[in-house]
């Protein structure tokens, strides 16, 4: 990776800081006797312990000292944080709670160029109202454009290139949608593990360890390894029964995060949604995913660059959230691109949808319409259906978090309009395996990518 100076804010320079090494030991299928793995676990959600007030002298003297260095706005907010049940879940992964894991962020060094104090304020934001979170891209500050263009064009000089760059940074729109909703969904689901991950990627390794249960991929452990190579995922098997994964940023997402750290501007994406996007984006892409022009390499499944397509946010969500997402897909799209029909009626779609809502779960969903500057081919948005409602004239409502809407608040959609535009839908195994005739979408990506290759 080229090497720029970024004046006097530490953005860039990481020499000095030691990087933990990947664990190497991982176990692959070869691509040619490739499973049909399906996203299933046997639960789908876990105990958690919630409490409202502080019993321990431990518990007391950390949140002491968080209060200490905050001034009143914040002080009220880690008040609501204590007094809503949040402050003292323990839902993560080592099952520390969100307490502990603020605790580390204010009191154990942090990423060279990222402030404490600012972590710990976006942190007491997200608790406040989870609806923050946005995939909202942030602009490069004049003063560091040229720095930034230079490592998206490897210092080239070729003039072409250089203006690509720089047309590409200053309309840059992200295309991290299913990396925010899985991010709000792991802020409001499981929110230990949501701080743990943000203490770990605002450490100097930037960086976290999972461990995860094999079975929140696939029922087979040998289908379950043959994801995580397939997706190129650092991983060491313990056993037949769990693998520990190591989740990154790409390279380039600390740059934008210590940008970030000085120059955010309301509505933008914070020093947190920069670098949980970029490790899931990371995750389901293949590890090819780069923060300054937001692109992932073509793979293949997709020849796009830009967002994840339904299996690997479904291979993101299983793996982050460590349980059994199944991606169901509601729509069928011909070779151009253009809706022809539905898998499911919308009375059958709806049933699913709220039943899952009264499972206690949100349901990321990726909706779709005609593009009319792409001769009305279809695009698409990936949102969370959070819950449901009857209004005043009697019509059934979703309510959503819109990653992109510019609204740091729930949005409604009426089912009238919704539930045609649903491509596909995250869903409990429990009930997406009700409906006999389906086929999990990530059997019919694999087995068109195994006919492209017999076609080859």
């Amino acid at each position: 990776m080229a090497s720029v100076d970024f004046q006097n804010i530490n953005i860039y320079n990481v020499s000095g800081v030691q990087q933990k090494k990947v664990p190497d030991k991982t176990v692959s299928i070869p691509a040619e006797t490739a499973p049909k793995p399906a996203f299933k676990a046997d639960a789908y959600t876990s105990a958690v312990t919630v409490r409202t007030s502080l019993t321990t002298r431990d518990e007391k003297k950390k949140y002491e000292e968080l209060s200490n260095e905050l001034d009143l706005k914040y002080r009220k907010k880690l008040e609501f944080a204590l007094k809503s049940g949040l402050l003292l879940k323990n839902n993560s992964n080592d099952r520390s709670s969100v307490l502990d894991n603020l605790h580390k962020i204010i009191t154990e060094e942090r990423d060279p160029g990222l402030d404490k104090i600012n972590i710990l304020q976006e942190c007491l934001d997200i608790l406040a109202n989870p609806y923050v979170i946005t995939q909202t891209c942030e602009d490069i500050p004049a003063q560091y454009k040229r720095q930034v263009i230079g490592l998206m064009t490897n210092l080239s000089e070729n003039p072409k290139e250089i203006a690509e760059a720089k047309w590409e940074l200053e309309n840059m729109h992200t295309g991290t949608c299913p990396a925010a909703s899985i991010e709000f969904d792991l802020a409001t689901k499981h929110t230990a593990e949501f701080f743990r991950m943000v203490e770990g990627l605002t450490s100097p390794n930037n960086e976290v360890v999972k461990t995860i249960k094999m079975d929140s991929l696939s029922d087979k452990s040998s289908e379950a390894i043959w994801l995580l190579t397939k997706f190129k995922t650092p991983h060491q098997m313990n056993d037949f029964n769990t693998a520990t994964v190591l989740l990154k940023p790409d390279e380039h997402a600390i740059i934008r995060a210590r940008i970030q750290n000085h120059y955010k501007d309301p509505g933008e994406r914070s020093i947190i949604d920069v670098l949980m996007q970029s490790t899931l984006m990371q995750l389901g892409s293949q590890q090819t995913y780069n923060s300054l022009n937001d692109k992932r390499a073509p793979n293949a499944w997709t020849q796009e660059d830009g967002g994840l397509i339904d299996f690997e946010k479904t291979y993101v969500e299983s793996v982050v959230e460590d349980k059994n997402t199944t991606s169901v897909t509601y729509q069928i799209v011909d070779e151009n691109g253009r809706l022809k029909g539905y898998e499911k009626d919308f009375g059958t779609i709806k049933k699913e949808l709220l039943d899952t809502l009264k499972m206690g779960h949100n349901i990321i969903i990726g909706y779709t319409w005609p593009d009319p500057e792409n001769d009305n081919k279809l695009a698409g948005h990936e949102i969370t259906i959070v819950g449901y409602k009857t209004n005043s004239n009697g019509e059934g409502v979703f309510i959503c978090q819109d990653s992109d809407d510019d609204i740091a608040a729930p949005i409604e959609m009426s089912e009238k309009f919704l539930l045609p535009k649903i491509h596909h839908a995250g869903l409990p195994d429990e009930i997406a395996s009700r409906d006999f005739k389906y086929e999990d979408s990530w059997k019919v990506g694999l087995d068109e990518f195994q006919n492209m290759k017999k076609s080859a």
